[in-house]
């Protein structure tokens, strides 16, 4: 990997809406390969859901695409391809994506009463209990 991006350019990668910043977006996903944060991938998902009203399953084939994209490298891509699955499964993608990079965490403790009674279903571990 030779250059990370930020969100604004894989925004505009999966968008397409700004004709110009398209352009010099697909440029550098063309010229480099490419490395993303996790956290880039999580902005992304917000950005995609408040900005462009993107639905979840729009939002989920989109992240899919730059995971399975050879050229780009997503920060722990395995941990980031977990998330994704429980996002499909009806969870926050922020929230799935601290649970899969929990590794082998046991337990993950949070206040989000919807999380620990969703978390169950998609995660087997860590376990997610209020304090």
């Amino acid at each position: 990997m030779d250059v990370a991006v930020d969100t604004n350019l894989v925004v505009r990668y999966i968008t397409r809406d700004d004709p110009v910043q398209e352009r010099k977006a697909r440029a550098v996903f063309l010229e480099h390969e490419i490395f993303v944060p996790k956290t880039v991938m999580m902005e992304t998902e917000w950005v995609l859901r408040f900005t462009y009203r993107y639905t979840a399953d729009q939002i989920a084939d989109a992240l899919a695409r730059i995971i399975d994209n050879e050229r780009i490298l997503v920060e722990d891509s395995a941990a980031t391809r977990r998330a994704l699955a429980g996002f499909r499964q009806g969870l926050d993608f922020a929230d799935a994506l601290h649970l899969a990079a929990c590794g082998e965490i046991e337990t993950f403790i949070t206040f989000d009463k919807p999380l620990f009674k969703r978390a169950g279903r998609v995660f087997a571990k860590p376990i997610v209990i209020a304090p």
